[in-house]
């Protein structure tokens, strides 16, 4: 699995996770869900993504898209 993969399904997991959060113990939870989708905003653009630096570490190899 390349990193751009790993990225989406993470990013996918929180937003997910965090909705399940907000509907079920507290609706500050959105609130991660904005960061979340922000940040996949902000990587669109610029081609950095936080996620990718710590997955390059773990020695997941690259992808297309970072």
């Amino acid at each position: 699995m390349t990193i751009d993969r790993v990225v989406m399904a993470v990013a996918g997991s929180f937003i997910l996770i965090s909705l399940a959060l907000a509907h079920f113990h507290h609706p500050n939870w959105l609130w991660f869900t904005a960061f979340v989708g922000a940040n996949l905003l902000q990587s669109a653009f610029t081609g950095w993504c936080p996620m990718v630096i710590v997955l390059k570490k773990t020695g997941i190899k690259p992808g297309s898209a970072f």
